[in-house]
C-alpha cells in the first residue's frame, strides 16, 4: 500500500473479527515501531504484546474508553522507560503511530486507548492497573494500549475535506491556492 493511501485508510476501528493476527504481522508491526525516531536516539520504548483473550478482556476494563479491546485479538501496550529519556511520552507516541500505520498497511484495524494520566477507578490510576496486571516495573511508564485486528466494521477513508489549510501559516502556500 502506498504511504498516503495508508494514512487516509487509518481509522479508529473498535470492532474486530474473531481472527488471530499472524505472528509475522506482529513482528512487522513491532519492527515499524522500532524504526520510529526518538529524542537523541535514546529509544526508550517498551512494548507488551498481549494475544491471550482473558488478559485482553482484563485490559478492556482499564477504563470505559478501552471497552473496544473486548473484541480485539491483539493488544500492544506502548510504554516508555523514564530512566532512559525524559521525552519518553513523545517517543512512545511516535512509536504508537508507527504501530497503527504498519497495521493499516497490513490490512488490519487499530484503535489507540489512552492510559497515561487517566483513572481506572477513584482509587487507582489506569496506568497502575495496567502495570499491576502485566507486571510492568515502576520506571516503565504506560502510555496507551493499541487494539489490533481484522476490522469487523467499515469506515470511510479520510478525505481532503478534513485537511485544515486554515491552520497552516507560512510561506509557499500560494502555489496550493489556499
Amino acid at each position: 500500500m502506498e504511504f498516503f493511501e495508508v494514512v487516509k485508510k487509518r481509522r479508529s476501528i473498535r470492532k474486530y473479527q474473531k481472527k488471530k493476527v499472524p505472528e509475522e504481522y506482529v513482528e512487522k508491526i513491532l519492527e515499524a515501531a522500532f524504526y520510529s525516531p526518538s529524542s537523541r536516539n535514546r529509544r526508550p520504548w517498551h512494548f507488551v504484546v498481549v494475544d491471550e483473550e482473558g488478559l485482553i478482556k482484563k485490559l478492556a476494563q482499564t477504563r470505559p474508553a478501552l471497552e473496544f479491546l473486548e473484541t480485539a485479538p491483539l493488544a500492544i501496550v506502548v510504554c516508555g522507560d523514564e530512566e532512559i529519556s525524559s521525552a519518553w511520552v513523545f517517543d512512545a507516541s511516535i512509536a504508537a503511530e508507527h504501530i497503527q500505520l504498519a497495521a493499516t498497511a497490513l490490512g488490519l484495524g487499530t484503535c489507540w486507548g489512552h492510559v497515561l494520566e487517566r483513572m481506572h477507578n477513584k482509587e487507582k490510576s489506569a496506568e497502575d492497573y495496567v502495570r499491576e496486571l502485566l507486571g510492568i516495573p515502576e520506571h516503565i511508564r504506560v502510555l496507551c494500549i493499541i487494539g489490533i485486528g481484522y476490522p469487523a466494521e467499515e469506515k470511510p477513508e479520510h478525505s481532503e475535506k478534513e485537511v485544515m489549510w486554515g491552520r497552516v501559516t507560512g510561506t509557499g502556500l500560494e502555489t496550493h491556492g489556499k
